[in-house]
């Protein structure tokens, strides 16, 4: 590991779960009618070929982590539940006038929030009523975000039965020090008892959320909270990058002192040591912070080419067409990119008025689009090809943003192939940020973005 590097290239940039990112969208954002459009368009090119896909966003929680920078609503009180899944509803019944033809469902994913807030009768309740009006893709891939704290083996089967084959456990670390100071307070033990409780049951993936970077953490902790983790072998291990962003989250991110985080070195050390660590547990590196063991549908479409990356993370299954619903959610048409109301209360009355409730948007330009494919590529595949077709003047000009990386060893051109290295693997941001037309041309005068290490 070299700390020159990581000094260099540790500055803020893009996630890029989209192209453009959000801050980059057109201030004037886009008119309803024109992303009713482009979700038509969409629908009808790609939905008898590959389906579409939902992500639904349940947003409440019982108490606050304040590592998360999700938008979420914090409530202990319940009947919350049933008149959030009637609005949700009735967005999803605007969307399928609007597409005048039964949706081919390839994708759900149930986000959050904790979806696994809501009860097994309200989560019943919301994907029969959404298969009331669509049916299954022969490809098809039902997954959830649990608590451990907050699941049950109830909630496991009920959704299993559902259509669900895949779920995701919220970890983040086991060490009692840490928890304590991000708010997330769960034992390994109950973590091995819903994970076992889903083996049982028969999903096909599990995945476990860790992260680096949080608050008091040590080699110790993270070797503790690896070491038990490997133990219960879950399908899949996402491996975040703790993302700091208190002046977009506000209070939340301010609940320690920034002085207990680690900092550059020390941050990328950890990193480095969970990746060795799940490597010697027989895991593959996907493309940016994702580890798979080999049986998994997220390496199997690694190693076909197939993986693909949109607001829901990585995913085996591509489709040209995301709907989002719930408040807060970001559909994708591929042509364009719709955010609903970002509060409750505002995303239902816009529900009840009978509109969708847009309230941001970005229609993507013929060189967005090109450069989104761009950056899918290197997301996805560490590569990408001159053929994605650019003008002559903008190779050169990303070239030359790229020359230090390259002198770096961290990304090669040949002919017309770019290839992110082994050694730029962990600088994948920083590679795609060459890119980025949009970031280069609008430097942002504050920093909206958390650190690429």
């Amino acid at each position: 590991m070299d700390s020159k590097l990581i000094q260099k290239y540790n500055i803020p940039g893009p996630r890029y779960t989209s192209y453009p990112t959000v801050p980059f969208w057109d201030k004037e954002g886009i008119a309803l009618a024109d992303w009713k459009k482009t979700v038509v368009k969409s629908f009808q090119e790609s939905n008898t070929q590959e389906g579409i896909s939902l992500y639904i966003h349940l947003p409440f929680c019982e108490s606050l982590c304040t590592f998360c920078a999700c938008h979420k609503k914090i409530t202990k009180r319940h009947e919350v539940e049933q008149p959030y899944i009637e609005t949700v509803l009735k967005e999803w019944d605007l969307y399928c006038d609007l597409l005048n033809e039964r949706p081919k469902i390839r994708e759900i994913h149930l986000g959050g929030g904790t979806p696994t807030f809501f009860s097994s009768e309200n989560l019943t309740k919301l994907i029969e009523g959404i298969f009331k009006r669509a049916d299954k893709f022969k490809e098809f891939d039902f997954s959830y975000e649990g608590h451990p704290n907050h699941t049950s083996k109830e909630q496991l089967q009920v959704l299993f039965d559902l259509g669900a084959n895949r779920n995701s456990f919220g970890i983040q670390d086991y060490d009692s020090v840490v928890q304590k100071a991000i708010h997330r307070i769960q034992s390994f033990e109950q973590v091995q008892k819903v994970h076992n409780q889903s083996k049982e049951i028969g999903y096909q993936s599990i995945s476990h959320d860790l992260i680096f970077g949080l608050p008091f953490q040590t080699e110790e902790s993270i070797r503790d909270t690896i070491k038990k983790t490997v133990v219960l072998k879950p399908d899949r291990i996402a491996y975040y990058s703790y993302a700091h962003v208190p002046w977009i989250k506000g209070v939340g991110q301010r609940g320690f002192d920034e002085n207990d985080l680690p900092k550059d070195k020390e941050k990328r050390y950890l990193y480095e040591l969970g990746k060795q660590l799940f490597f010697d547990n027989g895991y593959v590196e996907i493309g940016m912070d994702h580890f798979a063991l080999p049986t998994d549908a997220l390496y199997k479409a690694m190693e076909s080419k197939k993986l693909h990356r949109n607001f829901m993370g990585y995913t085996a299954g591509k489709t040209q067409l995301m709907i989002g619903l719930g408040m807060s959610s970001i559909s994708d048409s591929w042509y364009a990119f719709a955010q609903n109301e970002k509060t409750i209360e505002a995303y239902t009355e816009r529900v009840n008025q009978g509109n969708l409730p847009v309230f941001r948007g970005h229609l993507l330009t013929n060189t967005d689009l090109i450069i989104r494919k761009h950056i899918l590529n290197l997301m996805c595949n560490l590569e990408t090809s001159w053929e994605v077709g650019l003008d002559m003047h903008t190779r050169a000009e990303i070239i030359n943003r790229l020359d230090e990386m390259i002198a770096d060893n961290l990304v090669e051109v040949v002919g017309n192939q770019i290839k992110v290295k082994e050694k730029g693997r962990m600088f994948v941001r920083n590679i795609c940020m060459a890119f980025d037309l949009r970031l280069v041309k609008n430097k942002p005068d504050t920093r909206v973005f958390s650190m690429t290490i």
